[in-house]
């Protein structure tokens, strides 16, 4: 069995072409950041850099809407591959990883922290990488960083291709390991 049919995951080589995936780091080059927040039960505030550390990116409310957009031209897609009715998706999220940045071990909905209303509704996830993985340093390539997805008896580490949208459940257990050379520039969002 092939480890992205084992986790069920879908995968669309190209979603973004690589014109846009360049047009679009550089305008997230140049737009305002700020640190990725992360949501855990019961502890104040949303910056905890021992479980996510890396850079939100804020481009112009044109290009969300654009992506949204796009997303949503997935939907059916996405509705027949997982079996779902799926309704709408959040807006997208922007990311860049640096040298040192991750996410540890988590799932992004039909979990356990009840006390957030946006993870009680999630139902899938989606991964748009707008850039290469590569082993070695390499012009706007990124190493490490690996999508990495676990089960009781597996772990399936996804590499990061240009344009490539990902999509899982969102209660599939996964990370992002840490970048060890460049910058990871993804966008993210979920499907309710």
């Amino acid at each position: 069995m092939d480890e992205s049919d084992r986790f069920n995951l879908f995968l669309l080589p190209n979603f973004l072409d690589a014109e846009a995936c360049a047009n679009l780091k550089a305008e997230l080059n140049q737009s305002p950041t700020t640190q990725a927040p992360v949501y855990l039960q019961g502890t104040p505030g949303v910056i905890h850099e021992d479980v996510r550390k890396t850079t939100s990116l804020h481009p112009s409310r044109e290009t969300i809407d654009d992506v949204h957009q796009r997303l949503m031209g997935r939907r059916s897609a996405l509705e027949d591959h997982f079996g779902l009715s799926l309704t709408d998706c959040e807006p997208p999220q922007f990311l860049r990883y640096v040298t040192g940045d991750f996410f540890v071990r988590h799932q992004d909905g039909n979990t356990r922290q009840l006390d957030f209303d946006h993870l009680r509704v999630r139902r899938i996830s989606i991964v748009v990488f707008l850039n290469d993985y590569s082993a070695e340093p390499q012009a706007n390539c990124y190493g490490g960083g690996l999508l990495n997805f676990y089960d009781d008896e597996t772990t399936f580490g996804l590499r990061g291709e240009t344009g490539l949208f990902t999509a899982f459940a969102a209660e599939t257990t996964h990370e992002v390991s840490p970048v060890t050379h460049g910058e990871r520039f993804t966008l993210i969002t979920w499907f309710r």
